[in-house]
């Protein structure tokens, strides 16, 4: 079994409904030619390095997945066919592939993306409690105040330096 890595680039003008089909159609046939997909990024919509199909912008998508040749050869033709997918691209990442290592490092991703759900979840719910709004404003005069302060430095630093330049001058 080899690992791949397949990068498309889908139309940017479907909405997420129109990708939603591309990306699961892709997983699909992952799993029907008994593949493992290790990974699916989304990378988002990002500009182009030239234009393709008059588009100077396209959403990408990254698919990490294990298998055997026939299934890069699906995902090709079925990435030629469909209208939605502007280009796309596979290379082998590694042409033996030990698959308990493999189910180990996809085990760490999935532990990796539920912490940072978790992570998301939890600053989400600090992020929507109220916040109390005299001490903001009270934080907001400290702030005013230390800045006054750092203004009044500046300038102190300024005339000492320009009394220097002068004292130099007149040597």
């Amino acid at each position: 079994m080899r690992r791949y890595e397949t990068i498309i680039i889908i139309d940017p003008d479907l909405s997420d409904d129109g990708r939603k089909p591309i990306i699961e159609k892709i997983k699909e046939v992952i799993e029907q030619q008994k593949g493992i997909l290790v990974v699916l990024d989304e990378w988002g919509s990002r500009r182009l390095a030239y234009e393709i199909k008059s588009k100077t912008r396209g959403y990408y998508v990254r698919f990490d997945f294990c298998g055997m040749g026939p299934l890069v050869d699906e995902i090709e033709r079925f990435s030629r066919i469909e209208d939605g997918v502007l280009k796309y691209m596979t290379v082998v990442l590694n042409k033996d592939v030990d698959e308990d290592a493999l189910q180990t490092e996809i085990a760490e991703i999935q532990s990796k993306a539920e912490a940072a759900a978790k992570e998301a979840a939890q600053e989400k719910t600090t992020a929507s409690e109220p916040i109390a709004k005299e001490p903001v404003l009270e934080d907001k005069a400290d702030e005013a105040d230390e800045a006054d302060e750092a203004d009044e430095a500046d300038e102190a630093d300024e005339a000492e330096f320009s009394k220097t330049d002068e004292e130099l001058n007149n040597a």
